[in-house]
């Protein structure tokens, strides 16, 4: 069971099978889970609890929901630490990165993770996300 001090993190994704297997994994690291399926789901998920974190996919019902919702929430709450998942590359071959100053403008996230994730990387990386973070405001 979480603890009543956990952060909350929303996860969002069209896969139910991705979005179980990730809420077990942060579950089992006491996060407490909201979770989405939709681009606009999470925007209201997001302005009605405010997150400590975003866990997004980066293809949705659209192609570029994931950036859409990454954008989206940077601009509203610049502080909220936002991690994109995408097994694009396993599917396209195309690689995605957030490496330079100029990748990480037009991405909008704070890391980029290709699927499959593993659950000490994505707790690993999350961790260090909410230790770094500022608290954040709605705007």
């Amino acid at each position: 069971m979480p603890s009543t001090n956990s952060k909350t993190i929303l996860i969002v994704d069209d896969d139910p099978d991705f979005l179980l297997q990730l809420e077990l994994i942060l579950q089992s690291s006491d996060y407490q889970v909201i979770k989405a399926g939709t681009r606009r789901e999470a925007e209201e998920m997001i302005s009605d609890t405010l997150p400590d974190a975003l866990i997004a996919d980066l293809m949705l019902e659209e192609e570029d929901d994931g950036f859409v919702l990454c954008y989206w929430a940077k601009k509203h709450f610049p502080d909220m630490p936002v991690i994109i998942v995408t097994g694009v590359a396993g599917e396209t071959g195309i690689e995605f990165e957030a490496i330079t100053r100029e990748e990480r403008s037009w991405i909008k996230a704070d890391i980029l993770l290709a699927k499959p994730i593993r659950a000490e990387q994505i707790l690993g990386e999350l961790g260090k996300l909410l230790k770094d973070k500022k608290e954040f405001k709605r705007s």
